[in-house]
């Protein structure tokens, strides 16, 4: 072999050599999906059709992959998924028990659903659907939602003591009408009876349906204070998020494009955005 052929093959295998050295000497990245300590094995979702993902799958209707707590869809990057990077051993243990339509009365059963599915982390919205009645009159005064909240979560204290709860405050639905009511896409959909409480006659500058509004958004943040409360009453294994959801700035960019209130794949990723470091497994 010619002299300056071995020459190059020497300096080759330096170059070689050089470069496993390098590699070696550096400190590894964990891989995604390494478990970490403290994941929970097991999650379940409890609420109502914001939960549930409604509206989000272009047809108005529930599509739980889009879930910002227990969706396994790859358009939303949910808390379960969040978790799944950390521990891939919860593939497949996310339940959702929330259902469209459910006010906090209905938080007791799906409570024990979570406990017969021995979730270790369970996440709480709900009270839209208590405020989103035909009227002021009709909403669920607000010491009767803070049993019925209560209720819910002594049935996770009770049957989980070990369980993360991470309860999460309502959207600021008044927003919504704030930048929807001057849209005529969401003046149609509105007057088909979504949450008429707040969107009934959505361009009205009456008196009475000024006062309506006011006392809509007055009684969603009497409900995201006992919220809050009843988190802390529960103790240590509670979680709130400290009003996070409430202060998204809501566009009508993060809301489905056929009730106009729903949020779509985007309104839900911000969801699971903003609440997902209350949980205490961001890391």
């Amino acid at each position: 072999m010619p002299r300056r052929w071995v020459a190059a093959l020497a300096c080759l295998a330096a170059l070689v050599a050089l470069a496993c050295e390098g590699g070696g000497s550096a400190s590894p990245r964990p891989s995604r999906g390494s478990p970490q300590p403290g994941t929970p094995g097991t999650m379940a979702a409890l609420g109502d059709s914001i939960t549930t993902g409604f509206g989000s799958c272009l047809v108005l209707t529930s599509c739980e992959r889009n879930s910002w707590s227990a969706g396994d869809g790859l358009r939303v990057e949910s808390h379960y998924r969040r978790l799944l990077d950390r521990d891939p051993a919860i593939r497949g243990r996310a339940h959702n028990h929330a259902t469209p339509g459910a006010r906090a009365a209905s938080l007791a059963g799906q409570a024990e659903a979570a406990v017969r599915d021995r979730a270790d982390y369970v996440t709480v919205l709900i009270g839209a659907n208590d405020a989103c009645r035909g009227g002021i009159d009709a909403m669920t005064p607000v010491a009767t939602f803070r049993d019925e909240v209560d209720r819910g979560l002594r049935v996770l204290r009770t049957g989980r003591p070990k369980a993360r709860v991470l309860v999460v405050s309502l959207p600021d639905l008044y927003r919504l009408w704030q930048v929807g009511h001057t849209d005529s896409r969401a003046v149609r959909a509105w007057r088909h009876g979504v949450c008429p409480a707040l969107l009934a006659e959505p361009t009205s500058t009456k008196p009475a349906d000024v006062a309506r509004r006011t006392a809509f958004r007055q009684r969603i943040d009497a409900y995201n204070g006992q919220l809050r409360a009843a988190c802390r009453a529960y103790g240590s294994r509670c979680r709130h998020d400290g009003g996070a959801v409430h202060r998204v700035r809501f566009t009508l960019g993060l809301v489905n494009a056929l009730d106009w209130f729903h949020p779509n794949t985007a309104g839900q990723n911000r969801l699971a955005e903003v609440s997902w470091p209350a949980a205490g497994y961001a890391s």
